[in-house]
């Protein structure tokens, strides 16, 4: 408790030296033959974009934040809050939101090496209508954004984040996360509900050398083969044992819940890229606070940038990913 006293105690002032210091190398967009006033820099949208989602205030209300932010040093020139709703509809900063995510989590390493996966929606002020002929009336409901994710289970960090189309299959989301996730972590433990449970699954965790451990539905026989009979029947003899290590699913829950009940389960963006790109900032927040949790709890000193890194302009671009 005395750690977490003072982690919550200096969140706010701490969240954003770390947020600067991840920002701090992003790359400028090439401006060679280019007439007109310059933009904002990169990391001063990015770092505006993030503290807004933080605040949780209306753009009118974060302004004197921002004017606070740049007395002390965060931002080059003062931005107008209003100007921040614009710079979440640009959807160029979705990539590189996504990447910040992953280098987040990266002070983490030598921590985590169990990981969990599940998806969530966030909802939207935006509602489709469409007309039912079966009952003759007009029917509603809202829009919705959903996010996949991984997220260690020692310290709930995000590790790996997808969000894609919100009526695409979850078991194919996996693959991609837990690839993303070996690029840094060392990934021994994989575990996932029974959405994820199939041999392609098992194997691409098996590939990063880890093991995935998912839940099977009541009708699974095994008779499928490969890996996913295998793990199969580790569940079916050693019951109490695979669940021992699958139960550490629940981290993901609980990784979820906190997002939505500290910065909100709902967007207030209405265009598609304004939804993606605040949701990513949710993420990314949750991220910084883990950090300032476990710098507390574990004396870890997040460290974003190796030497090598600073003034490199392909860590990261402005480009859509093909």
């Amino acid at each position: 408790w005395p750690a977490y006293n003072v982690a919550q105690a200096t969140e706010k002032r701490r969240m954003q030296v770390l947020l600067v210091d991840l920002c701090r190398n992003l790359p400028e967009p090439d401006r060679t033959g280019k007439r007109g006033q310059k933009p904002h820099l990169v990391k001063d949208v990015i770092f505006a974009m993030v503290f807004k989602v933080y605040c949780g205030l209306s753009s009118r209300r974060f302004s004197t934040d921002l004017l606070d932010a740049h007395e002390r040093g965060h931002i080059s020139k003062p931005i107008p809050g209003v100007k921040v709703t614009a710079f979440l509809e640009n959807p160029e900063f979705t990539p590189i939101l996504t990447e910040l995510i992953v280098k987040s989590a990266a002070p983490l390493r030598v921590v985590e090496t169990t990981f969990a996966s599940d998806s969530s929606g966030f909802s939207s002020s935006r509602f489709e209508r469409w007309y039912d002929h079966k009952y003759g009336v007009t029917k509603q409901r809202c829009l919705w954004i959903k996010v996949h994710i991984a997220c260690g289970t020692k310290t709930n960090i995000v590790t790996a984040v997808r969000i894609i189309d919100k009526d695409e299959a979850d078991s194919p989301q996996i693959k991609p996360l837990v690839k993303t996730n070996a690029k840094t972590f060392d990934v021994k433990e994989f575990s996932a509900d029974k959405a994820y449970a199939s041999n392609e699954n098992f194997e691409a965790v098996a590939d990063v050398g880890g093991t995935l451990y998912a839940a099977f539905k009541s009708n699974t026989t095994g008779a499928i083969g490969g890996l996913f009979e295998k793990m199969f029947h580790y569940f079916q003899f050693k019951r109490d044992e695979y669940l021992t290590h699958y139960h550490q699913r629940s981290n993901v829950e609980s990784t979820l819940s906190a997002v939505k009940r500290k910065f909100g389960d709902s967007v207030m963006s209405r265009s598609d890229a304004g939804m993606v790109n605040e949701v990513l900032c949710k993420l990314l927040c949750h991220n910084l606070c883990c950090l300032i949790q476990e710098q507390e709890e574990l004396g870890i000193v997040p460290v974003f940038w190796s030497e090598e890194q600073v003034g490199n302009p392909d860590i990261l671009s402005m480009k859509q990913p093909s």
